[in-house]
């Protein structure tokens, strides 16, 4: 009796009664696939036995089933920072069902960059997503530069050219400051993230906007950079209260930097919000638990993290498409700190 012969994925299609073009995009986590397709072909794995050969199918396609998330930022921002573990969970999210792999890379300082550069190069992954992305960071470019499947997380600037998706940083930071216009408040103050970041630029065009439309003036000592982080979201209060003393309102780019500000007011002996109104950007688990509860901007985060994660498949999928921008809504959550 001769050898039963395993099954191979010209098998599987015509027990799935799909091409094999759809049996490979369904073993490599494609999502150009349609449930009812995929169910076929996963039903059609089970009933044959079928075991892919990764190693020859890595030999075939040259790819390794792994894609990296790149932060550059340190453990200490990682932990802090509600955004990022939510971008993580909504890539997981993305990722669900498919064979592919997540690396989860913090780049911290220049050996750690060199490091990434030399394993990228090497092509030790098949697509990169971005996160945290600043003006002159030269990683994009070198990811262009090899041709390496790349989503954003964000954009270097409003002419990026790679994949990226952002919420509408400028849309949202107007709602807040036209809600503190509204609630009638005359001198609105703003903190901002680091100015070589396209969502800081954003969310600083979205006040001016605000503030340009209700006929004030978008006076340069209202603003405070800062860099996302609690104690210079404070740090930044603390500037501003010196500077203008009676302003009575202010929007802070981010619900971390906010809580920042309203412990620098609580110190300063100013109430919120019968003294200054406050709100943020995010509506993290951060603006629910401050006192008082935090009026904010709710962006999609973990949708954001989802949609890189289907943009970098496709793209690995079927390379040389159309690079894809998508802007996500925000929209305004109001609490008691306004």
């Amino acid at each position: 009796m001769g050898a039963t012969r395993r099954p191979t994925i010209k098998t599987v299609a015509a027990r799935a009664g799909v091409g094999r073009t759809t049996v490979s995009r369904v073993l490599n986590g494609s999502p150009l696939v349609s449930d009812e397709a995929r169910r076929a072909v996963q039903t059609a794995i089970t009933e044959l036995g079928y075991v892919p050969n990764s190693v020859a199918r890595s030999l075939v396609t040259s790819r390794t089933d792994s894609i990296a998330l790149v932060i550059p930022e340190s453990e200490s921002r990682l932990g802090s920072e509600p955004y990022f573990s939510a971008v993580i969970r909504g890539v997981s999210n993305g990722l669900a069902g498919t064979q592919i792999q997540l690396l989860l890379t913090l780049v911290r300082d220049q050996r750690e960059m060199d490091q990434l550069t030399r394993f990228l190069t090497a092509r030790r992954v098949d697509g990169v997503l971005l996160v945290s992305v600043h003006r002159d960071d030269p990683l994009p470019g070198l990811l262009e530069e090899l041709g390496l499947p790349t989503v954003l997380a964000g954009r270097r600037s409003p002419a990026e050219s790679l994949n990226h998706v952002h919420s509408d940083n400028i849309g949202g930071a107007r709602d807040a400051v036209r809600h503190l216009v509204e609630r009638g408040r005359r001198e609105i103050a703003t903190i901002t993230g680091p100015v070589d970041m396209d969502v800081a630029d954003s969310r600083l065009r979205g006040w001016r906007d605000a503030l340009g439309e209700a006929g004030r003036e978008a006076c340069g000592e209202l603003v405070a950079p800062a860099d996302f982080t609690e104690e210079g979201g404070r740090r930044a209060m603390r500037g501003l209260l010196e500077r203008r003393p009676r302003l009575d309102a202010v929007f802070a780019a981010s619900d971390v930097m906010a809580a920042g500000a309203l412990a620098e007011l609580r110190r300063r002996g100013r109430r919120v919000p019968d003294d200054v109104a406050v709100v943020g950007f995010d509506d993290s688990i951060v603006a629910r638990h401050t006192d008082p509860p935090l009026t904010t901007v709710r962006q999609p985060v973990e949708e954001i993290g989802r949609t890189i994660t289907e943009l970098l498949l496709r793209e690995i999928g079927e390379p040389g498409g159309v690079r894809q921008h998508v802007v996500l809504p925000t929209s305004l959550v109001v609490r008691d700190s306004t």
